[in-house]
C-alpha cells in the first residue's frame, strides 16, 4: 500500500482550503472602505501570495489524484471505483472527472486559471473581484476537504482509503492491507473520447461564469456601478461561447453513445446546463445594451446574478440525489446535500441582498424606447430567452418541490409530465421560432438609422425569400408523403428568416468594409442550429422496418417487433433502399487499425488477451503472426454490417457496438453512424445472442473419416484435408510427453470456405478434445478418437442456431445544420471577443463606422 500518495493529496486539500480562506479575508481587507484602485498593499500582497499558494496546493492535489489513478492504487476507493488495469491513459483521464470529488477538482482548477487571469489583467479590479473568486474557492474546497469537525463531516476526500470506505468487508479481518488486483472499471458509456473533453469544456463554462458574477458583486460592494461592464464583458462572451460548445458537446456524446435516437433526450441533468446558458446569453445581451447604447443595466446585473445562482442551482440539483429517481445521469448522494444547500444558500442571499441594497441606485436610461429602436428588441430577445429557461427550470425542479414539501411534513404527489420530450419540446418550440426572428430583426436594425421606409425596405428581401424558401420546404415534404404541422411551418419560417437576415447583415457589413461583426455569425449559426434541430428531430425516418411479416419473439416490445430488420450471419436482407449483410463480430485491438474478426483470436483465461489464430494484418501490414499472444479489450463487441445501396450499388460498412453489462440495465448498445452530407445513418443493435449464455448445442452426430473424406452438416459439407502436430494457437501450454493433433477441415457455407481445427490431446495417459466452429454457420466440430492402425478418425458434428443480430436504423435529414451552426456560434463568439480586444479593452469602432452619404450610420454589433 502506497499511503504517500494519499497524504500529500489529503494535506494539499487542506493547505488549498486554509490559503483560500486567508486569500478571501486578506483580499476584503486590502478593498474595504478604499476607492477602487486604491487598495491596501500590505493586504494586497497577502492576498496575491495565499492566492498563489492556494493554486500550488490545487496542482498538487490534481497530480497526486490523477497519480493514484494512473498507477493503479486500488487502496485508494476513488483509483477502485473509477479504474481499471486495461483501461487506456485518455480514459484514465476521464476517471478523473467521473466521480463528484474529481469532479469538483477540475471546476476548482479551472477558476485558479481565472484567478491568476483576474490578477494579471484586471488589476484595477483584482482586490475585490479576487475577494468573491477565493470565497467561491473556499466552498469549492470544501466539497472535497473530506474532515469531520465537532461530529459534522465536511466535504468528500477523493484520498479516502479501500478499506476505510468498505468497512463492513470481512477481507479487512483478515488482511488490513488487502488491495485488489483490479479496479471496477470506468462506466461503458463513458469510455468514449467526448468524455475526455466534453466535461473539461462544461466545468470551463461553469467556472467562467463566476468571473461576470464577481465582477458585478465588486461593482455593488465597490459603488462602480457602470464600470464594471467593460472589463466583465469580454469574460461574459468567453463563458457563453464555451458553456453553449460544452452543452453541445454533451449532445454530440450522447448522439454518438447512446442508442435512443437522437441527441437531447431533456434528462433533468440536461436541463441543469442548458438553463443558466440560456440565461447567461440573455445577460450577455444586457451588458451589450449598457455598453453600447446605455440602457438595460439593472436588467444585466441581475441576470449576471442570476446565471451564477443557477450555476450553482444545477450544482445542488445534479450532486445532492434528489434526481435520483428522475435522470440517470445524476450523481448519488454523498451526503453532501446540505453543504450543498448551504453554498448555494449564502451566495444567492449575499448577491440578492447587494442587489437589493444598491437597486435605486443603478442607473436606468431616460430614453423612451419605440418599436424603431433595436434595443428594444434586444431586450425582448433576452426576455424570450430567460421565459424559455423558466419553463425549464419549473418542470425540472418539480423533484426538489416534493423533497422540500416532504422535509415540512407535507406529503405532495406533483409528477414529472409522462412525455417530457413532448412537454418540453412544445415550448421551447416557441422559443426558437421568438430567437430566430428577434435575431434576424435586431441585427439588421442595429446597423442603421430606423425609419418605417428604412426597416420595410431592409426587412422585405429576407422575409420574402424565407417565405418562398418555406413554401418550397412544405412541398418538397408533402412531395415525399410527408406531413408537416403549422408549429414546424412557422418555425422553418424563422429558421430560414434568422439565416438571411443575419447572412445578409455580414454581406452588407463586408460590401462596405466593415469588419465582419460576431453577432451575426453567432446568430447565422443559431439559425441554422434550429433548422437542423427542426429536420433532424421532427423528421427523423426509420428505414429498418420489419417486411417480412414475421414476429421475432412475444417476448420484445411492439416497437422492437416493428422497427427492427434481423439479419442472419452472412446472408443478406433488403432495407428500405439497401441490401445489408451482418458478416461477424469483431473485438478492439490496440495498435491495430480498425476491428480484428474474433474468429482470428482463440480467447484465453485472461480476458484482455488472445492467441492469433492466423496473421492478423491490415493493408498488407502483418501485425501479429499466427501464435503471437494478442491484447484485446473484450467489453465491447463490434457487429460488423455492409450497406450497399440498391441502386447507385455504392457500398460502405459499420461497425455498432454492444456489451452485456447487468449492471446498466442488460444490453448496452452505442451506434455507428455514416455521414452524408444531406443526411446521417444512424444504426445501433437492438438484440443479440446472448453471449453469457452457453449456446445450446445439439448432441453430436458421430462420423468416422479418412483424410481426403467428406463429411455432410446439414446444410454444409466439409473436406477433412490432414493432420498435423497442434499448434499453440490453441492454448494448450503443451509439456514434455505430451500428444496434440490438428485437424484441418474446411466447411463450405454459402459463399465463403471456413477452415476448423479441432484438436485431440493425450495428456498423463488422459483423453481430451479441443472443439473447434464456424461461428458464422453455427457448426462445431470435435475430434473425439484416433484408429492409427486403420487411418481412420472420430469426429463429433454439433449445431446451433446461426449467429444473428436485431438491428434498428435511422435516417437523420440535415443534422450537419446543428453541428455546423455550432461551429458558426462559436467562431461568432470568437469574433466578438477578438473584436473587444485584448485586457477587457472594447475594440475601438470609430474606424469602422463610417456616415454614408445618406446619413446612415453603421452602428456597433451586438453579440451572442
Amino acid at each position: 500500500m502506497n499511503l504517500l500518495i494519499g497524504q500529500i493529496g489529503h494535506l494539499s486539500v487542506i493547505v488549498a482550503f486554509a490559503a483560500a480562506l486567508v486569500a478571501a479575508y486578506s483580499y476584503f481587507q486590502a478593498s474595504r472602505g478604499r476607492a477602487l484602485g486604491q487598495e491596501d498593499a500590505s493586504w494586497l500582497r497577502l492576498g496575491r501570495g495565499a492566492f498563489f499558494v492556494h493554486g500550488a496546493a490545487i496542482v498538487s492535489v490534481v497530480v497526486c489524484l490523477f497519480n493514484i489513478i494512473h498507477a493503479h492504487r486500488y487502496e485508494y476507493y476513488y483509483a477502485w471505483s473509477h479504474s481499471s488495469n486495461h483501461l487506456p491513459v485518455q480514459y484514465m483521464i476521464s476517471c478523473f472527472w467521473e466521480g463528484q470529488e474529481g469532479s469538483f477538482l477540475l471546476w476548482i482548477f479551472w477558476q485558479v486559471v481565472l484567478g491568476f487571469c483576474i490578477m494579471k489583467f484586471n488589476r484595477k479590479w483584482e482586490a475585490p473581484v479576487m475577494a468573491v473568486f477565493s470565497g467561491v474557492q473556499l466552498f469549492l474546497v470544501s466539497m472535497i476537504l473530506g474532515v469531520v469537525l465537532g461530529g459534522v463531516r465536511l466535504g468528500s476526500s477523493p484520498f479516502i482509503l479501500l478499506r476505510e470506505f468498505l468497512t463492513d468487508l470481512p477481507v479487512w479481518k483478515m488482511n488490513p492491507n488487502f488491495v485488489p488486483k483490479d479496479g471496477t472499471g470506468l462506466n461503458a458509456l463513458l469510455q468514449n473520447y467526448w468524455m475526455v473533453i466534453h466535461p473539461p469544456t462544461l466545468f470551463l463554462g461553469f467556472a467562467l461564469t463566476l468571473v461576470p458574477f464577481a465582477f458585478a458583486i465588486a461593482a455593488l460592494w465597490k459603488k462602480e456601478l457602470t464600470a464594471w461592464v467593460k472589463p466583465a464583458l469580454p469574460w461574459t462572451l468567453i463563458g457563453g461561447g464555451v458553456l453553449g460548445v460544452g452543452v453541445v458537446m454533451g449532445a454530440y456524446w450522447a448522439y454518438e453513445t447512446l442508442n435512443f435516437g437522437g441527441y437531447w433526450n431533456w434528462d433533468p441533468v440536461e436541463n441543469a446546463v442548458y438553463i443558466p446558458w440560456l440565461v447567461l446569453v440573455a445577460s450577455l445581451h444586457g451588458l451589450v445594451l449598457w455598453q453600447k447604447r446605455r440602457t438595460g443595466l439593472r436588467t444585466a446585473f441581475a441576470l449576471v446574478v442570476a446565471t451564477f445562482v443557477l450555476i450553482l442551482y444545477a450544482t445542488f440539483l445534479t450532486r445532492s440525489g434528489v434526481l435520483g429517481n428522475a435522470s440517470v445521469h445524476s450523481f448519488t448522494d454523498l451526503g453532501l446535500s446540505g453543504q450543498l444547500f448551504i453554498y448555494l444558500a449564502a451566495f444567492t442571499v449575499l448577491a440578492v441582498a447587494l442587489l437589493v441594497w444598491r437597486w435605486k441606485e443603478i442607473p436606468i436610461s431616460q430614453k423612451e424606447l419605440t418599436a424603431y429602436n433595436p434595443e428594444l428588441w434586444v431586450f425582448v430577445g433576452a426576455t424570450v430567452l430567460c421565459l424559455g429557461a423558466f419553463q425549464v427550470l419549473f418542470t425540472t425542479s418539480i423533484p426538489v418541490y416534493n423533497s422540500f414539501m416532504g422535509l415540512i411534513g407535507i406529503k405532495t404527489n406533483v409528477a414529472l409530465p409522462a412525455d417530457q420530450i413532448a412537454h418540453y419540446s412544445k415550448l421551447q418550440l416557441w422559443m426558437g421560432v421568438g430567437v430566430a426572428l428577434l435575431s434576424g430583426v435586431a441585427q439588421i436594425m442595429w446597423w442603421q438609422r430606423n425609419t418605417k421606409e428604412t426597416l420595410v425596405n431592409s426587412l422585405t428581401a429576407p422575409t420574402l425569400l424565407a417565405l418562398l424558401g418555406t413554401a418550397l420546404v412544405v412541398l418538397l415534404v408533402r412531395y415525399n408523403g410527408l406531413s408537416i404541422s403549422p408549429a414546424y411551418v412557422v418555425l422553418t419560417l424563422a429558421g430560414l428568416f434568422g439565416v438571411l437576415a443575419n447572412f445578409g447583415t455580414i454581406f452588407t457589413l463586408l460590401r462596405r468594409g466593415v469588419r465582419l461583426s460576431g453577432g451575426a455569425v453567432a446568430h447565422l449559426g443559431i439559425a441554422l442550429m434550429l433548422l437542423g434541430i427542426l429536420a433532424s428531430a421532427g423528421y427523423s425516418n426509420i428505414i429498418s422496418r420489419n417486411v417480412s411479416g414475421l414476429l421475432y419473439s412475444r417476448e420484445f416490445t411492439e416497437d422492437l417487433n416493428r422497427d427492427n430488420v434481423l439479419l442472419w450471419r452472412n446472408e443478406t436482407a433488403p432495407m428500405h433502399g439497401y441490401q445489408l449483410t451482418y458478416t461477424g463480430q469483431y473485438f478492439e485491438v490496440p495498435g491495430v487499425p480498425g476491428y480484428v474478426d474474433k474468429q482470428f483470436l482463440y480467447r484465453t483465461d485472461d480476458d484482455y488477451k488472445a492467441l492469433a489464430r492466423a496473421p492478423i494484418t491490415v493493408d498488407g501490414k502483418v501485425y501479429y503472426k499466427t501464435g503471437d499472444t494478442v491484447n484485446i479489450l473484450p467489453e465491447n463487441t463490434y457487429y460488423r454490417i455492409n450497406y450497399k445501396d440498391q441502386k447507385s450499388g455504392e457500398q460502405f460498412t459499420l461497425y455498432p457496438r454492444a456489451q452485456v453489462n447487468e449492471e446498466m440495465g442488460g444490453l448496452l448498445a452505442s451506434p455507428a453512424i455514416k455521414k452524408f452530407w444531406g443526411h446521417d445513418i444512424y444504426t445501433h443493435i437492438s438484440s443479440v445472442l446472448d453471449p453469457r449464455k452457453e449456446k445450446p448445442w445439439s448432441e453430436p452426430k458421430m462420423s468416422v473419416l479418412s483424410v481426403g473424406d467428406t463429411i455432410f452438416l446439414n446444410d454444409y459439407f466439409a473436406v477433412f484435408r490432414a493432420v498435423e502436430a497442434a499448434h499453440e494457437t490453441a492454448g494448450l501450454n503443451l509439456q514434455k510427453g505430451d500428444l496434440a493433433l490438428q485437424a484441418d477441415m474446411i466447411v463450405y457455407g454459402e459463399k465463403r470456405q471456413y477452415h476448423v481445427h479441432p484438436v485431440f490431446v493425450v495428456r498423463n495417459r488422459m483423453v481430451g478434445s479441443l472443439p473447434d466452429e464456424a461461428e458464422d454457420l453455427g457448426v462445431r466440430i470435435t475430434f473425439n478418437s484416433v484408429d492409427p492402425a486403420k487411418g481412420k478418425f472420430t469426429f463429433g458434428v454439433s449445431t446451433t442456431q446461426k449467429d444473428y443480430v436485431i438491428l434498428k436504423a435511422m435516417e437523420k435529414p440535415f443534422i450537419n445544420l446543428l453541428w455546423s451552426g455550432t461551429l458558426l456560434m462559436a467562431l461568432g463568439f470568437g469574433l466578438s471577443v477578438r473584436q473587444r480586444g485584448s485586457k477587457g479593452v472594447p475594440a475601438d469602432t470609430s474606424a469602422e463606422a463610417p456616415a454614408e452619404p445618406s446619413g446612415r450610420v453603421i452602428r456597433p454589433q451586438p453579440v451572442g
